[in-house]
């Protein structure tokens, strides 16, 4: 039986389409992101490719699942966490091109669509009035963790604890406090530099003798040989640059101290 010329004219069109899009999708730099780097990561991102060419895709995530997600083998060339311990982690197991490095310093604030003074936010948490409290998860989200920690520094944890919201991620602290599905929320300082109408807004920053310092940590990883080493390279050192830290210090976070040799 003969087959379709037509017919075979088809499958080989496919084949190229497929042929052409994976071999696009290889070409893009694919860097996993904390979630409370979200829109940080695209004015790098915006930044970076004016500047190179080099498109790259974000993945948004919990920083503990973005890590688990790369010990398991997901394709990722580059990392951004919210803090330097999954970094190091992924660095011990062979997970990583180069020793992670800081390239942001975080700051913990509590914040929220209310008519509260946060002034005193520690006192107020203690009233009767006060509805739900988002926090990330602790596990995951290193925010999460911070807040955490600020809340036991205060005494406060196991007095709020049926006020408590877990969320997902950071980012998800955020949707909460945007549609007042909480009244509070633990979160990132950037979060102030995202907000389309500050002024409904009310906030405090959180003590940073209360929490762990927040050291995110970036890591070039291994996964990048595959293919994208040149690029991958290029965005870690361009991490270090007056450019992007000039985007960052603009998105609500503060610059790591460099060390002189």
């Amino acid at each position: 039986m003969k087959k379709n010329p037509a017919f075979r004219i088809l499958i080989l069109t496919l084949l190229f389409c497929l042929a052409g899009n994976a071999q696009l999708s290889a070409q893009v730099l694919r860097i996993a992101v904390a979630a409370n780097a979200q829109q940080l990561i695209k004015r790098l991102q915006k930044d970076f490719e004016r500047k190179t060419g080099i498109k790259s895709e974000a993945i948004v995530g919990a920083s503990g699942k973005l890590t688990t997600q790369i010990m398991n083998g997901a394709p990722y060339d580059i990392f951004l966490s919210a803090d330097t311990e999954f970094p190091e982690q992924l660095y011990a197991k062979q997970l990583g091109l180069l020793k992670p490095k800081i390239y942001a310093l975080g700051s913990l604030i509590i914040c929220g669509k209310t008519n509260h003074d946060l002034k005193n936010w520690p006192k107020l948490l203690l009233g009767s009035k006060t509805g739900r409290i988002a926090v990330a998860n602790p596990k995951t989200a290193p925010y999460g963790k911070a807040a955490k920690e600020a809340l036991e520094y205060y005494q406060l944890k196991d007095k709020v604890s049926s006020n408590l919201v877990y969320a997902e991620n950071i980012s998800q602290v955020n949707t909460y406090i945007q549609t007042r599905a909480v009244e509070l929320g633990f979160t990132t300082e950037s979060f102030l530099y995202e907000h389309s109408d500050k002024s409904k807004l009310k906030w405090a920053r959180v003590d940073p003798e209360s929490y762990g310092k927040i050291e995110q940590g970036a890591i070039l990883l291994t996964y990048a040989k595959k293919g994208k080493l040149k690029e991958a390279t290029k965005f870690f050192d361009y991490l270090s640059s007056a450019s992007a830290q000039q985007i960052i210090s603009k998105s609500g976070y503060h610059l790591p101290v460099v060390k002189k040799s």
